[in-house]
């Protein structure tokens, strides 16, 4: 099952935590949630919640 652990405020920013996360190993989604806003859902799979956590507030708060 896929947890939304973010909502990134453009697409931009939402590629960018993606292919981090994605370089430490981690299988991510991004799904559209307001095309009028751009607004995206990060997601990731329930299992991998916790350590994900960690790693994108190093993200966002590095």
């Amino acid at each position: 099952m896929w947890t939304v652990i973010y909502i990134a405020p453009t697409a931009k920013i939402a590629e960018r935590i993606k292919q981090k996360l994605t370089e430490e190993g981690f299988l991510v989604q991004l799904r559209p949630i307001s095309l009028s806003k751009h607004q995206y859902e990060i997601l990731v799979p329930e299992g991998e919640l916790e350590e994900v956590q960690e790693v994108l507030n190093a993200i966002l708060h590095g």
